[in-house]
C-alpha cells in the first residue's frame, strides 16, 4: 500500500495485540502521531521488541539458515522471517537467490537449478514441486500410491 509515514505507524499500532497493545498505550503518551516518522516507529518498536542483541543473533541466523529435515515451506517462513533482519541480501534479488539456494537439501538444489531459475518466486516454485516429486518417488518405492480423488461424471 502506498502510504504516508502517519498513517503507516496508524496501521501497523492498529495491528499489535497483547503485550505489543499495552506497551504502544504507555508508549503512546510520550510521542507525537503527527511527528513521527514510520523509520522512527521501527526504532522505537524494535528496541523494546527486537533489541541490537536479538537482531544480531537473528542476522547470524539467517546468514546460515539451512533446510535440514524441515519442509520447504518452514524452510521459506523462517527464510524470509530472517532476511528482515538483513536488507543487504534481501534486497539484492540475485543475493536472495543465492542464499536460498544454498540453503536447500542438495537434492532439491540440484533439481531446482536444471530448470536455471531466474526469480525468487521461481525458485520457491521449482523447490515445493521437487519436494513434492521426491515424496512421490518414495511412496512409490515404498509400493503406496498417492491418494487421488475419484472423478466424478
Amino acid at each position: 500500500m502506498e502510504l504516508q509515514d502517519v498513517d503507516r505507524v496508524r496501521c501497523a499500532t492498529f495491528l499489535l495485540t497483547k503485550d505489543a497493545r499495552l506497551w504502544w498505550e504507555s508508549a503512546f503518551v510520550s510521542v507525537n502521531l503527527q511527528t513521527l516518522s514510520w523509520n522512527g516507529f521501527k526504532e522505537v518498536f524494535y528496541s523494546k521488541y527486537f533489541t541490537e542483541k536479538v537482531r544480531s543473533k537473528l542476522t547470524r541466523e539467517c546468514m546460515t539458515l539451512r533446510q535440514g529435515d524441515s519442509s520447504v515451506e518452514d524452510f521459506v517462513k523462517n527464510f524470509e522471517r530472517g532476511f528482515h533482519f538483513v536488507p543487504v541480501i534481501a534486497n539484492d534479488t540475485k543475493e536472495k537467490l543465492r542464499h536460498f539456494l544454498d540453503g536447500l537439501r542438495p537434492i532439491l538444489r540440484r533439481d531446482v537449478r536444471v530448470v536455471g531459475p531466474t526469480t525468487y518466486a521461481v525458485v520457491v516454485s521449482r523447490a515445493l514441486a521437487a519436494e513434492q516429486d521426491q515424496k512421490d518417488i518414495e511412496n512409490e518405492r515404498q509400493g503406496k500410491r498417492p491418494y487421488q480423488k475419484p472423478q466424478q461424471q
